[in-house]
């Protein structure tokens, strides 16, 4: 499905920086975008890469543009525990190790290899499981996890310890962690010790460290979805290509 998008500043500005600032590719993505055909204006295509849009100007990139976006590679992957996100300590086993042709579930652009570089987009913890992004693509990065990332994300935490209506009011306000205030998180009891926590921010082992402000140990973490974006049937130790239309959907959400 092509991007479509109405223009409502009030100055003109240069198409690559508007997309640019829209999150939907670099500067430089765009020029490219424009040279191959694919950007149109009210339905005219833009042949200068210097052009400007106009107030209630309508932009649209062709459904071909998407899928150049989406070139590069974005694993989403099941992580099971144990495996650390990234950067390992002797004797651990980083995701990345995940990611062979084997463990593919459907088609990916490309293999990674031994010297690939993807980061991690949202750690999760070596003791914890669930949704893992790992990308090579610098505008989704910035949509998931830059400052201005507005995305949030779902986890299934089961723990030890009384749950209380108190704690949980804790957990939804009201903690600090290295001396700053957290954002309210949405927390609620799923059944008996587990707990569902929806997060706006993504600190060191924010969870466990939270649980453990009110008297709760972490005994099982799960990440079940990022914006829009769901682990859903996806099995442990496997992985997928992010599709053009979830990074898509990622990118707007943010």
């Amino acid at each position: 499905m092509a991007w479509t998008r109405r223009y409502e500043d009030a100055e003109p500005q240069r198409v690559n920086r508007w997309l640019a600032q829209m999150g939907v590719c670099s500067r430089r993505e765009a020029e490219t975008l424009i040279a191959d055909g694919l950007v149109s204006i009210d339905g005219a295509k833009v042949e200068d890469v210097g052009r400007k849009i106009l107030p209630g100007q309508t932009l649209t990139l062709a459904d071909r543009a998407q899928a150049s976006l989406a070139g590069q590679l974005t694993a989403v992957l099941h992580k099971p525990a144990g495996i650390v996100s990234a950067q390992p300590e002797p004797g651990q086993t980083p995701a990345i190790r995940l990611l062979s042709k084997a463990a593919l579930v459907g088609e990916a652009p490309s293999i990674p290899g031994a010297d690939t570089s993807l980061a991690p987009l949202g750690r999760l913890d070596m003791d914890s499981r669930g949704l893992l992004l790992l990308s090579e693509d610098g505008v989704l990065a910035k949509a998931v996890i830059g400052p201005a990332s507005e995305l949030d994300k779902e986890y299934l935490v089961r723990v030890t310890g009384q749950v209380t209506e108190g704690k949980l009011k804790q957990l939804r306000h009201g903690l600090r962690l290295d001396g700053r205030q957290l954002r309210p998180a949405k927390v609620s009891v799923v059944e008996g010790q587990q707990l569902r926590v929806v997060l706006m921010e993504g600190r060191n082992r924010q969870i466990r460290r939270m649980c453990d402000l009110v008297g709760l140990s972490v005994i099982d973490l799960f990440r079940v979805r990022i914006g829009p974006l769901k682990l859903g049937d996806l099995p442990e130790g496997r992985w997928r290509a992010l599709t053009p239309a979830e990074r898509s959907a990622l990118i707007g959400g943010s």
